[in-house]
């Protein structure tokens, strides 16, 4: 009797795609802030992420002081408009004025502490010039009228800056006014990039056929360094699997994370995903967007990993969907989640993609928004005339008039 034939083989189960917001926990949930912290003046403090909580040792204002140039006075002293006050004194910013004679009014300019006595200041504008040496008042203030009150910005003992803030000249100003000359930050952050692909080469080289320039480096570079990190330029990585495993472990030595553009799919001279397994782990593979399904994130030594697509829109789109939030939470800072405007679409888009969520190149204009003619992942022009991204849906149809929602490229950095 003939042995029954073995059971054919059959292929294994494709994984389903990572949908964007599932990866992006499990992204943020596998890194830690650096722990590397310095102090630096606060003049050249601008763009870093402060360490440490930063508490105020005064009140600010320190005293309370005058919002307008003018002439500071006791209401009660003030039965009817157009009475004239004799003028016992001129207080200047900078200036501490003694108590406030009675029946008199005070010639104060703005920031000048408030004399002793005196509960309002009427400003210049209402006053007119009496006899030598009088004002006239020609409108009556309450009590507190022009009045700043001493700790009404900031008190003595109060958190003023918590740690994980970016400094921005807002956040330096209210530093600069609680007299700290100097601030707690996390260091830098390091990035390595580096390119994968022989048919890269660089803008200033001849163009030898079946060859294109490299712009992601010079688009990764500048998001890299919009983001607050000093960005490793590594250059092109020859399509080699030990030239790729080689260039992971030189980067892995001293940065903390590395961006790679290309070599993340499945073809036979994208060795990038093996070289990653080879030298770290690759824990996240593929996800459900378009354009940037072939994401890959991981690590090598004690960097984090993120391979990006090779396409420079799908590159662009998944830098500031993932690694703007990555950066941020590396630095130190709460990453920023955007926050969608609704609009009315000015198009149709009859024919979405079914599985995966969709970022269309999009501009706005007034109340409504229109999307680029060209879609195609490797039109990098799309991005240069987009100020937004339409988010849709896996299954999306959009017809004109519908609300949409919209990503500005400035909420997300770009």
């Amino acid at each position: 009797m003939d042995a029954p034939n073995p059971p054919a083989a059959t292929a294994p189960a494709r994984k389903p795609l990572m949908p964007l917001d599932e990866a992006l926990v499990r992204m943020l949930g596998s890194v830690q802030p650096v722990p590397d912290v310095e102090e630096v003046e606060t003049a050249a403090a601008l763009g870093r992420v402060l360490a440490a909580d930063l508490a105020s040792t005064i009140d600010v204002p320190p005293l309370d002081n005058s919002a307008m140039d003018g002439f500071a006075v006791r209401c009660h002293e003030l039965p009817d408009e157009g009475v004239a006050l004799p003028v016992s004194a001129r207080i200047a910013a900078g200036q501490v004025g003694t108590a406030l004679q009675p029946g008199t009014a005070a010639r104060i300019f703005t920031g000048a502490p408030l004399p002793e006595g005196a509960d309002a200041v009427v400003m210049q504008e209402h006053t007119e010039p009496a006899d030598e040496g009088h004002v006239r008042i020609c409108r009556i203030p309450q009590p507190g009228q022009n009045i700043r009150r001493r700790g009404e910005d900031i008190a003595a003992g109060s958190t003023v800056l918590a740690a994980g803030t970016l400094l921005t000249p807002q956040a330096l100003g209210v530093a600069a006014s609680v007299g700290a000359a100097r601030l707690t930050v996390r260091r830098r952050l390091r990035v390595a990039l580096l390119s994968t692909g022989d048919e890269l080469v660089m803008p200033g080289e001849p163009l030898r056929p079946g060859a294109i320039y490299n712009s992601n480096r010079y688009t990764l570079r500048g998001l890299i360094e919009a983001a607050g990190a000093q960005c490793t330029d590594l250059g092109i990585v020859p399509d080699r699997l030990d030239a790729t495993r080689q260039a992971l472990r030189q980067a892995a030595a001293d940065h903390d994370l590395i961006l790679s553009s290309g070599g993340v799919s499945v073809g036979e001279e994208d060795h990038l995903r093996p070289a990653v397994q080879a030298e770290g782990e690759l824990t996240l593979w593929q996800l459900a967007i378009k354009p940037g399904k072939p994401l890959a994130f991981g690590r090598v030594g004690a960097a984090a990993f993120v391979g990006l697509p090779g396409n420079p829109v799908a590159s662009f789109v998944t830098f500031v969907l993932l690694v703007r939030p990555l950066l941020q939470r590396l630095a130190g800072r709460m990453p920023t989640a955007p926050q969608p405007l609704m609009l009315q679409a000015g198009f149709d888009w009859p024919r979405p993609d079914p599985a995966r969520r969709e970022f269309l190149r999009a501009r706005r204009e007034g109340d409504r928004v229109v999307i680029h003619g060209r879609q195609g992942s490797g039109v990098l022009s799309s991005v240069h005339w987009a100020d937004g991204l339409v988010d849709l849906a896996p299954g999306q149809v959009v017809r004109q008039g519908e609300a949409v929602p919209f990503l500005p490229l400035s909420g997300l950095g770009a």
